[in-house]
């Protein structure tokens, strides 16, 4: 008797294994499904839209329904999947975009799954054919929400021809430019700033004066040249930074009262990686972006004094520069956290994902924000003309690059409008090989926005 009873707890035992593996076997069969036909000969994909329901991304077979070129204004950030780029929304989120259901199999023409951006792609077009014919990238943001509007970069890639002349592709077509470090220029002495501001305080800084002469002999008896050659004269902080003055940066940086321990740690905070420290990564659904990168070794140095006025060993990603403008811009301290996607719909059409707002740790004081933002918007001023019509916190830079052989141009800052609260980085590479101003890319960016 006892043996049969061992044998129905022993039976009863091994069916509820059986029912419980079979349990464990069909959620993962449902929730892994997609990904194995995802990657197979027979997918079926769903398309990806902006904030306004146009397309910017469909199928290959598709592709007859649209202009040529109808998707290269976004064409590298949103990308596609036919594996030539990997940094890009499509590759990063392919899987939400899979027409196919466990439970009702592969949808042919019915499936409702898709991607709704927050761009605006009327908006990238204007910027992208603003740029004519040369190269750069441009990325504004709503600063309050964290929805990217704007992320064009060129050259572009057009996925509607397939990659049919992929060899004579220029470099940097397959990626967003925006994502990654480049030269900032001037645009380096708003972080500096803000190292300042945050050390020093507002007062202290305040009463600094450092004289200009168009040259300045730093304490290790190298040279530091102003774009000014007769120079600005003795200066505050606002004029300085108004007049972008390298000299006055540069003793700004010597100063006892900003220890280069200081502007150590509020470069930290803020995102960069110093004296080859490990990078790490922004992520955007998925995206990966490069963060900040500079040597800063002795406040006596040229090399140091360099880097903190934008040039040297430091690099800084137009997305990065935007994320700060949300932390001055709204006064706070903290980035407003950027993101691409708005929501998913599945299969069925039902949301399956929807973005929210998140901001990052405090990355200086809100009295800092305060300051600077004050500094920024004193500065706007001088933009009333060429970005007429909006009042600006802004910085302009000019970065030598190719060991000086060309010049980049750079603009960085925001609205200070509740009702168009935009951020935004432009870069416009080798400036000076035309008339095209970074000024124009911006007026273009924010009245196709703001219309």
């Amino acid at each position: 008797m006892k043996s049969v009873k061992r044998g129905q707890r022993l039976i009863a035992l091994i069916l509820l294994a059986f029912i419980a593996g079979m349990i464990i076997l069909v959620v993962k069969i449902q929730k892994e499904a997609s990904f194995y036909m995802i990657n197979n000969n027979h997918q079926v994909i769903g398309k990806v839209y902006d904030r306004n329901g146009s397309v910017l991304f469909d199928t290959p077979k598709n592709y007859y329904a649209y202009d040529e070129n109808y998707f290269i204004d976004v064409g590298n950030i949103i990308g596609d999947n036919a594996g030539q780029m990997t940094n890009t929304l499509v590759a990063k989120n392919i899987e939400k975009l899979n027409n196919y259901s466990f439970s009702t199999g592969l949808v042919e023409s019915g499936g409702k799954s898709a991607i709704y951006t927050t761009l605006d792609h009327h908006a990238n077009q204007a910027v992208y054919n603003a740029y004519g014919e040369k190269k750069g990238c441009a990325i504004a943001y709503n600063y309050i929400t964290g929805e990217i509007l704007i992320c064009t970069s060129l050259p572009s890639v057009n996925i509607v021809k397939l990659y049919a002349n992929i060899d004579d592709f220029e470099t940097g077509t397959l990626i967003s430019k925006n994502l990654y470090g480049t030269v900032p220029g001037s645009t380096q002495k708003i972080p500096t700033l803000i190292a300042a501001v945050e050390t020093m305080g507002k007062e202290e800084l305040f009463s600094k004066k450092y004289t200009c002469n168009g040259v300045y002999t730093n304490r290790s008896g190298q040279t530091i040249k102003c774009h000014k050659l007769d120079g600005h004269g003795e200066q505050t902080i606002s004029e300085a930074f108004s007049n972008s003055c390298n000299p006055y940066f540069a003793q700004l940086v010597e100063d006892t009262q900003l220890p280069l321990e200081s502007i150590k740690k509020v470069y930290n905070n803020l995102g960069y990686s110093i004296n080859g420290e490990k990078k790490n990564y922004i992520e955007i659904d998925g995206i990966v972006s490069e963060t900040a990168s500079t040597t800063l070794e002795n406040s006596y140095d040229f090399d140091t004094q360099w880097g903190c006025i934008g040039q040297g060993d430091t690099l800084v990603s137009p997305l990065q520069m935007m994320l700060w403008q949300s932390a001055i811009a709204n006064t706070s301290g903290k980035m407003t956290m950027p993101y691409l996607i708005d929501h998913v719909t599945n299969v069925k059409g039902k949301i399956t994902d929807r973005a929210e707002t998140k901001l990052s740790k405090s990355v200086f004081s809100a009295e800092t924000a305060q300051t600077v933002k004050e500094i920024m918007l004193e500065n706007g001023k001088n933009y009333s003309e060429t970005i007429s019509g909006y009042e600006l916190g802004i910085k302009s830079g000019t970065a030598q690059v190719k060991n000086g052989e060309e010049e980049n141009s750079l603009l960085a800052g925001f609205v200070n409008d509740r009702r168009h609260p935009i951020a935004f980085c432009v870069l416009i590479e080798d400036k000076n090989s035309g008339n095209l101003k970074s000024e124009y890319i911006v007026k273009t960016m924010l009245d196709a926005l703001c219309a």
